[in-house]
């Protein structure tokens, strides 16, 4: 399979394309291709949005494709828009019947749309930036059972989901994210250590730095180069009041399973592995203390306001959820750091202070959005109102803060389209090489 002459046929986007968007497009393919593409209902989402899968190709084994699995990771509607198009030019070229979800939390994405338009704007981004807390992410609801923990809560897009890879048993899975600041890795359910290498070598195609600070998962496995073992569900699930992943329900069959990160903003330093000039530990005391006053700052604003909300948005939901959420990873990755005392390099000081910017805008975004409703509904408080200004300021000064030490410049999507492109087709490509064999 020509991986790179795959990815070097993706088209240039200018912005990601709303959800409408996405639908209308997938109606128009299935319309121009009927004989080749089959369009159905999979189920619906919380709001009652109707969930499509596109089934197109007739290999011998099924590939289920999930984009936005994360309502604010939308490159991958972009990718497998792109994957269709190649598919309805050669539908038997890359050897699967593939099914593919294009948008998986249709509601968060349309929260999400304000900076769509946008790409690489990080105050539109955060301004207009909506993530629901892990229990209430599509990616992390699917069931799980580990001692005595149970969740048997799956999200209704998440049921959409299982009750896809149910009736296809696939051999291949692919969940499609993208960061911010960081480089590109690669989460892998299995230690292959050929496609470890392979998917390592893909984001420099396309100019893209590997991710070589700290693993967003603390105590993450490497197999290669910025790619690591996928974490168990029992890992992650009961710290967090979550299930398991689309990982965890994928190898019920077996099934090869592939998480594509791409980053929106480049910057050499992600992989830079020289000394920083300063020692681990004191590198991740230093970003230690900030996170717990970023923590401490957003729920002493809460705190501030709880008596007067009226409003159940789910702005509020996420705020409340996910500044709990941060404080019990904040205790893991203090646990898990080894070595503290060794040197550390320039892309893990790079990561401390980039992870802190990132999640005092994101966490400070959502925030504001919880008052902006409250204030659209009219609860118009003068607690409402004074942390509304109080917050606004402190946003002001902390965008202000992460621009002077800016992440780089914002990759164009089509680079971050033909990486993931590239990643799901050489995943295909090695599963049929170890059948063949």
């Amino acid at each position: 399979m020509k991986v790179a002459e795959y990815m070097s046929r993706v088209p240039g986007y200018a912005a990601f394309p709303s959800v409408d968007a996405v639908q209308s497009e997938l109606e128009e393919i299935a319309a121009a291709h009927p004989d080749l593409v089959r369009r159905r209902r999979i189920g619906a989402s919380r709001l009652g949005e109707p969930l499509h899968a596109l089934t197109i190709g007739d290999g011998p084994a099924d590939a289920v494709i999930i984009a936005g699995p994360h309502p604010n990771e939308p490159v991958g509607a972009l990718t497998v828009l792109t994957l269709i198009r190649l598919l309805c030019q050669d539908p038997a070229s890359l050897g699967f019947r593939w099914h593919i979800v294009a948008c998986a939390d249709p509601d968060g994405a349309r929260l999400n749309e304000g900076w769509y338009a946008t790409p690489g704007d990080r105050r539109a981004y955060a301004e207009h930036f909506y993530r629901p807390d892990l229990a209430d992410q599509v990616e992390w609801t699917f069931p799980l059972v580990s001692g005595d923990y149970r969740f048997d809560r799956p999200l209704p897009e998440t049921a959409a989901l299982m009750r896809l890879m149910d009736e296809v048993r696939p051999s291949l899975v692919c969940s499609l994210h993208n960061g911010e600041y960081q480089g590109a890795f690669f989460y892998l359910n299995r230690r292959d250590a050929v496609l470890a290498e392979r998917l390592a070598g893909l984001p420099g195609v396309e100019g893209l730095p590997l991710h070589h600070g700290e693993p967003e998962l603390p105590g993450a496995e490497p197999i290669a180069p910025a790619v690591f073992l996928t974490p168990d569900g029992a890992q992650v699930g009961p710290t967090f009041g979550a299930g398991g992943s689309s990982a965890d329900y994928a190898a019920r069959f077996g099934a090869l399973h592939l998480v594509t990160e791409v980053p929106s903003w480049a910057d050499e330093r992600v992989a830079d592995q020289s000394a920083a000039g300063r020692t681990h530990r004191e590198v991740a005391a230093e970003g230690a203390v900030a996170g717990r006053e970023l923590i401490e700052t957003l729920q002493a604003g809460m705190r501030a306001v709880a008596g007067d909300l009226t409003v159940r948005s789910p702005f509020r939901r996420s705020t409340e959820s996910t500044l709990e959420t941060f404080r019990k990873l904040a205790e893991l990755e203090e646990e898990a750091l080894p070595e503290l005392d060794r040197p550390a390099t320039v892309a893990e000081e790079f990561s401390h202070r980039q992870t802190l910017h990132l999640l005092r805008l994101r966490l400070l975004g959502v925030f504001l959005r919880m008052l902006d409703a409250e204030l659209a509904a009219g609860n118009l408080t003068p607690a409402i109102r004074q942390q509304r200004h109080l917050f606004a300021e402190r946003f002001d000064q902390w965008y202000g803060q992460a621009e002077t030490d800016g992440p780089g410049p914002p990759i164009e999507p089509r680079r971050m389209v033909a990486v993931q492109l590239g990643a799901i087709l050489t995943a295909a490509a090695r599963l049929t090489e170890r059948v063949a064999s």
